[in-house]
């Protein structure tokens, strides 16, 4: 696939989606030619702004195209991994939205269904792909900085069920198996060490949600390097996640795209990468592994030993 156009299903028009189809709009080589959502108006619209000649209610449809090469899924935390294997099963490439699975057992078996079809598959785990962390990454692969801590806060104030656009969900979201699963993966992935001591506690389970609302996490890794991640949906602002790196060589903070050292004096990202949307290199990535026939980074592969984490957190906490 070195030079032909790769063919492209976008399930899941929501806040999400909508990232991915301004990110692709930059990349060449690449279109996305079937839409797939629940409300099929809705789905027509947005398909119309973008020039997208196929729409659906059912990923089916989509997958039943020759021409789609791979599919990129925006839905519901809980369709994420069989619909990963049914894009896999039809022979289509395919990346999921964070987090790839709620239950370890459907992660795993996404991963054999990825090694018995040598399709690539890949999570969006897009704090790998952020210009911020990427400057971060960089550093430590050099040799120039090393992790001692990282201190993490992911805060929304989402006390009713609704989504970036400030729509109604038609699904619950979840601290500790979508947004705690962005920094146990970072944390693990910048300490170039593997997580081998985690403990977890949360409060009180929301009375019509059914989730906790806040919850705390410690982590540590092989090499010594520890991390603590504090999340909460009843923060009311700031809003989104902080990270801050405390090395042996300096201290920075990473907001997103931008990136700061321990004093608050900025860091030039904007030539880390050729963009400065992670979610744009994100895709960039998966794109470039159908390509080039390789694994991606942040593969299933890669990212499953953070879904075994958080399967035993929920364990101590469940516990």
């Amino acid at each position: 696939m070195t030079d032909k156009t790769i063919k492209v299903a976008l399930a899941g028009a929501g806040a999400f989606g909508i990232k991915h189809l301004d990110g692709i709009q930059n990349i060449p080589g690449v279109e996305v030619v079937s839409l797939v959502s629940r409300d099929l108006e809705k789905t027509r619209e947005v398909a119309a702004k973008y020039g997208i000649g196929h729409v659906s209610t059912e990923l089916a449809d989509s997958l039943a195209l020759p021409e789609v090469d791979a599919v990129i899924l925006c839905t519901p935390t809980q369709m994420h991994a069989a619909q990963a294997i049914a894009c896999m099963k039809a022979g289509k490439h395919v990346q999921v939205e964070i987090p790839l699975c709620d239950l370890l057992a459907d992660g795993e078996e996404v991963l054999r269904v990825q090694q018995e079809t040598g399709k690539v598959a890949m999570c969006g785990h897009t704090r790998r792909f952020n210009p911020s962390h990427q400057w971060v990454h960089k550093k430590i692969k050099a040799g120039e900085f090393n992790i001692q801590q990282m201190d993490v806060q992911t805060y929304f104030f989402r006390r009713t069920n609704m989504n970036a656009l400030g729509q109604p969900r038609s699904w619950t979201d979840h601290l500790l198996w979508h947004h705690a699963a962005h920094t146990v993966d970072l944390f693990a992935y910048q300490a170039g060490s593997p997580i081998v001591k985690a403990n977890a506690v949360q409060g009180p389970i929301h009375p019509t949600l059914g989730i906790a609302m806040d919850m705390s996490i410690q982590l540590k890794a092989a090499n010594g390097a520890i991390c603590t991640l504090s999340l909460s949906f009843n923060n009311d602002g700031p809003l989104g996640t902080f990270f801050r790196y405390i090395g042996d060589s300096g201290t920075y903070v990473a907001r997103y795209d931008d990136l700061f050292n321990g004093k608050e004096e900025k860091i030039d990202v904007s030539k880390v990468d050729v963009s400065m949307n992670g979610i744009e290199l994100q895709d960039r990535e998966f794109f470039a592994a159908i390509r080039e026939g390789r694994e991606p980074n942040s593969s299933v592969a890669q990212v499953l030993p953070c879904y075994k984490v958080l399967h035993e957190l929920e364990l101590q906490l469940k516990g």
